[in-house]
């Protein structure tokens, strides 16, 4: 059920005996209101990346526990950004977990340095120390990943049209 119609799922919550979510895809706290309000879910996933940034997903996140909902943070990104998430989780009350598909791909802890690793130890991620983000992009690693054709931060036409991402409702 997408998250526009809070009021459906809100049937849905209200009838299932296991947690419900949505919001992966939502943009700012506005369109997080209704589902949050109206307790359409037990739980949100903002996507820091999509959801307005850490200025943003903050935001969301003191939205939601000031009205008792519990946040999973969504992610599917670069280990840069999973490591604004974990700040972003480490310093949220209301933080449940950050998602984490990295695992699955054997370079992609490799993608940074300056970092214990795994990063993921016995379900634990351990928040650095270390200004900024903690963790620093190793630009070899990079280029060794790169698509075919493609050069590292070359420009792209890929995002200028309308329709470029891969649902467009949302």
């Amino acid at each position: 059920m997408p998250w526009q119609f809070p009021d459906m799922l809100k049937q849905i919550t209200d009838a299932i005996n296991v947690p419900n979510l949505t919001g992966e895809d939502i943009y700012c706290l506005s369109r997080f209101w209704d589902l949050i309000d109206q307790h359409a879910v037990d739980m949100i996933p903002p996507d820091l990346a999509t959801a307005g940034g850490i200025l943003g997903t903050k935001k969301i996140r003191d939205y939601a526990q000031e009205h008792g909902v519990p946040m999973a943070m969504h992610f599917a990104g670069s280990p840069i950004c999973f490591m604004a998430n974990v700040h972003c989780a480490a310093v949220t009350e209301n933080a449940i977990a950050p998602e984490h598909h990295g695992i699955d791909v054997p370079w992609w802890e490799d993608l940074v340095a300056g970092i214990e690793k795994p990063l993921n130890q016995k379900g634990f991620i351990r928040v650095p120390e270390t200004p900024g983000r903690g963790v620093e992009l190793n630009l070899d690693v990079v280029k060794q990943h790169l698509a075919a054709g493609d050069e590292c931060f070359g420009p792209t036409d890929e995002w200028n049209c309308r329709d470029s991402n891969d649902r467009p409702w949302s």
